[in-house]
């Protein structure tokens, strides 16, 4: 084959130069008019996308500590407006209505109803016996205390609120005997106990025993209550005032609540009636 003409070789030179012209071209316009492309192919339409809703927004979660202070807080300060404040529960901060709110801490009842993580009233009373169960187990409770049931007690839900940080608060169940029993003989009968509405935990219980207190063994017993609602940071406390009680039979204790506040867990006997209580202030 003969060397390549002039003409020939202008020729391939000039195909060179138009393709790499149209390389460069393509890497610097080809970018743009695809996404251009793209754009129109979805502009002005609407796309609906399903998303994972478990992490949507950040719930604050309250411990057992914090949960037991705020409790105490509540049912110590607790006032019952004459207002649909009784209606609210579990809203939002920029839902609260807080003209009428009274206090730092409100106690009230949830006119709401449960929503669909808490016990309901139906199944309240199960629960309620399952957590007896275990604190027989424990030793928190005699053996011969009775089951409750829904024809001789009385279950009403409630929400404990801290005012002025409204994301702290929490549902509880009361459990007590039915005032068409209060006549009745009560002996082996919780009278009045109040239930964590989600978890079923017994915070706060008031219960007529056959025992007496020389028959128990309060500081264990306190132990089991504490590691029961998985408490922390005990310690011993001394009221400075030994009038608080009606009964010379008790122990006091102190758990640290929320941020500086800590709560005082009271249990105690009455004689006479022989009633058992541990109570939170």
């Amino acid at each position: 084959m003969g060397p390549m003409s002039r003409r020939d070789l202008n020729r391939r030179n000039l195909m060179i130069l138009g393709l790499t012209v149209l390389a460069l071209l393509i890497s610097i316009l080809g970018p743009e008019q695809l996404a251009h492309y793209k754009d129109h192919g979805t502009l002005n339409q609407i796309v609906v996308e399903e998303t994972d809703g478990s992490s949507e927004g950040y719930r604050y979660s309250l411990n057992s500590n914090e949960k037991l202070y705020l409790l105490s807080e509540c049912l110590n300060h607790q006032v019952l407006p004459e207002s649909e404040l009784s209606a609210m529960t579990r809203v939002s901060a920029s839902d609260m209505d807080y003209e009428n709110l009274i206090g730092s801490y409100s106690f009230v009842v949830n006119r709401q109803g449960p929503s669909g993580k808490e016990i309901t009233g139906e199944a309240v009373y199960e629960v309620c016996n399952r957590e007896i169960g275990i604190l027989k187990e424990r030793g928190i409770l005699p053996d011969s205390v009775k089951e409750v049931d829904a024809s001789s007690y009385h279950a009403v839900l409630y929400s404990a609120i801290d005012v002025l940080e409204p994301q702290n608060n929490m549902s509880v169940w009361k459990v007590s005997l039915s005032t068409s029993h209060q006549n009745a003989d009560k002996a082996n009968r919780l009278i009045d106990a109040y239930i964590d509405a989600v978890s079923g935990r017994i915070y706060e219980f008031y219960v007529r025993t056959e025992n007496t207190w020389a028959q128990m063994q309060p500081e264990k017993m306190m132990d089991e209550w504490g590691n029961y609602l998985g408490l922390t940071g005990r310690e011993d406390y001394e009221s400075v005032n030994p009038l608080l009680e009606t009964t010379p039979n008790y122990l006091k204790y102190r758990f640290p609540g929320i941020e500086c506040g800590s709560t005082v867990v009271t249990i105690g006997f009455y004689e006479g009636i022989n009633e058992l209580f541990i109570k939170i202030t």
